[in-house]
């Protein structure tokens, strides 16, 4: 079992993602030793994007200003609950061929976190069954980690 108080955080622009940076830094705030990584994962663009005359890199530069705006939020809340600036890490990547869980689990196993929070969208139970869910895929794959559910 990894380290529990190395946190891996999905973040998101969604208020749930917020509620859940939040709820991390009102359990863990003040604990001693405690490494918050946020991870904004994004999917690659969509297939008519460059044939309406756009580059990838442009799709990029959006999305890291989104990720950027997002960090600035959540860092403001961690640190707010104590948590230093030092120990809270930053982490934007697209999706390469695989799911944002995927994504998500594969930044949890290179990076050993014990713990994984993540925010509950509502989704309906058709949308859920079609297309899965994140934190429930994240949930299935929890054997060797904590997992944080926070909606």
């Amino acid at each position: 079992m990894g380290n529990w108080q190395r946190i891996l955080v999905a973040v998101d622009e969604t208020e749930t993602s917020m509620r859940a940076v939040r709820y991390v830094g009102e359990i863990a705030g003040c604990t001693q030793g405690l490494e918050v990584n946020l991870l904004h994962i994004y999917p690659e663009p969509p297939p008519n994007y460059q044939q309406q005359g756009r580059t990838l890199d442009e799709y990029k530069a959006e999305r890291a200003k989104i990720a950027t705006q997002t960090f600035e939020k959540a860092t403001n809340i961690l640190t707010g609950y104590g948590i230093q600036l030092d120990n809270i890490k930053r982490t934007s990547k697209m999706t390469a061929g695989e799911t944002i869980s995927d994504a998500i689990l594969h930044v949890r196993n290179d990076g050993g976190y014990g713990t994984v929070v993540v925010g509950k969208r509502g989704v309906s139970k058709a949308e859920e069954f079609l297309f899965g869910s994140i934190s429930n895929t994240i949930v299935r794959s929890s054997s060797e980690f904590a997992v944080w559910v926070v909606s």
